[in-house]
C-alpha cells in the first residue's frame, strides 16, 4: 500500500515564498547601508566595521524589544508599514538615552503563513526608520511557523546595537536635588499599554470608526508611529547640566524616570503641567480607568524626559525651539 508523500510545503512552510520575499526586500535593506557594512562576506551573519577614530574608550550599548499587542491593531487595520518603524524607533530611544549613537539593527519576523506583501510592508517600515535614524539594517530572520499563529498574524522583535565613549555614558549619576524635569511630547500611545487601550476602545468602536475627539479613525490614532528622540538627544546630551534622560515606555513616567534617578532622591511631578492628548482622555473616560492605572500604563503624552540643572533650562528650551520641539516643565528632583 502506497503512502501519501508529505512535503515541507504541505506542512505549511513555503521555502520558495521566503526566498522570494528576501529578494523583494534587498533594495530596501541596502538603502540603509553605509561603508561600515561589509558586503558579500557570508550569509550567516551581518558584518559591521565601525569607525572608532572619534572614540577614546568605545563601549557597545544594545537593546532588544518587540511591538507588543499594537500588532493586533495593525492586523485589524490591515496596515503594516508603521509597526516596523515603531520597533526601530523604540529600540533607538532606549540606547540614545544612555548617550549612545545607534549603529545597526537586526529584526525577527515570525508568522504562521508568509504573505509576501505583508512582509514587504513590515520591512519597508524597518528600512524607513533605519534610514531616518542613520542605522544600518544588516540582518534579519523570517520564520514561518504554522500552528503557532492564527491566519493573518505575525510577531516582531528587534535588536539595536550602538556605541558611546565610556566617559560620555549618561546614567543619571549626576542628577541632584533641585534638577528640573523637562518633558518632550509623545505622538500618542507609542508602543505601550495596548492591552488596556484595545480592551477599552474596541469595546465601543471598530478600527475604522472616525471619532471626532481623536480627529481621525481609531485605528490611525492607535497606529501613530512611536517617535524617535535621537535628534533632540544628540543636540542636548553634550550640554553641561543635562544630567539624564528617560524614555517613557511600559511603567509610565515615574516608573521609567526612577531608573535614572539616584536612590536617595525623589521625583516631584506636576501632573497638571501639560494637556494630555485626546486618546488618553478618551480611554480614561470610556473605560472608567482609575488615574493610578493610567499613570503606570501609559506615557500620557510625554515620550522623553530630560533631567537638567535649573540654570540650563532656558538653553534647552532654545535648542528645542530651533528644532520645533515642544518642551514642558513638569517637575523637579528633591
Amino acid at each position: 500500500m502506497s503512502k501519501k508523500k508529505f512535503t515541507y510545503k504541505d506542512a505549511g512552510v513555503d521555502i520558495e515564498a521566503g526566498e522570494e520575499m528576501v529578494e523583494s526586500i534587498k533594495s530596501l535593506v541596502q538603502e540603509t547601508h553605509s561603508d561600515a557594512v561589509l558586503q558579500n562576506i557570508g550569509g550567516f551573519g551581518g558584518f559591521f566595521r565601525p569607525d572608532l577614530s572619534s572614540y577614546d574608550d568605545p563601549v557597545f550599548v544594545s537593546s532588544v524589544d518587540g511591538v507588543g499587542t499594537k500588532l493586533i491593531v495593525a492586523f485589524k487595520s490591515k496596515k503594516y508599514d508603521t509597526v516596523g518603524q515603531d520597533l526601530v524607533n523604540h529600540c533607538v530611544n532606549d540606547i540614545a538615552v544612555c548617550g549612545a549613537d545607534p549603529l545597526f539593527f537586526l529584526d525577527y519576523f515570525s508568522t504562521g503563513k508568509l504573505e509576501q506583501e505583508v512582509g514587504y510592508q513590515v520591512v519597508k517600515g524597518f528600512a524607513q526608520a533605519c534610514k531616518e535614524n542613520g542605522v544600518a539594517l544588516i540582518g534579519g530572520e523570517t520564520a514561518e511557523m504554522p500552528d503557532i499563529y492564527s491566519e493573518g498574524e505575525f510577531d516582531l522583535a528587534g535588536t539595536i546595537v550602538g556605541m558611546v565613549d565610556r566617559e560620555k555614558v549618561i546614567d543619571g549619576s549626576h542628577i541632584k536635588k533641585g534638577n528640573v524635569l523637562l518633558g518632550f511630547p509623545s505622538t500618542g500611545l507609542h508602543t505601550n499599554g495596548y492591552s488596556l487601550a484595545r480592551k477599552v476602545l474596541f469595546s465601543e468602536y471598530e478600527v475604522d470608526d472616525h471619532v471626532d475627539e481623536l480627529g481621525t479613525t481609531v485605528g490611525d490614532a492607535m497606529l501613530a508611529v512611536h517617535k524617535s528622540y535621537l535628534p533632540i538627544i544628540r543636540k542636548l546630551r553634550d550640554l553641561n547640566g543635562v544630567n539624564g534622560f528617560s524614555h517613557i515606555t511600559g511603567g509610565g513616567i515615574i516608573g521609567n524616570t526612577k531608573r535614572v534617578v539616584p536612590n536617595k532622591l525623589t521625583i516631584q511631578l506636576d501632573w497638571n503641567a501639560w494637556e494630555r492628548p485626546s486618546i488618553f482622555e478618551l480611554i480614561q473616560k470610556l473605560g472608567n480607568v482609575p488615574e493610578d492605572d493610567m499613570r503606570v500604563t501609559f506615557n500620557l503624552g510625554i515620550g522623553l524626559i530630560a533631567v537638567v540643572d535649573p540654570d540650563v533650562v532656558d538653553e534647552v528650551k532654545e535648542v528645542a525651539a530651533e528644532m520645533d520641539e515642544a518642551v514642558i516643565e513638569m517637575g523637579k528632583i528633591s
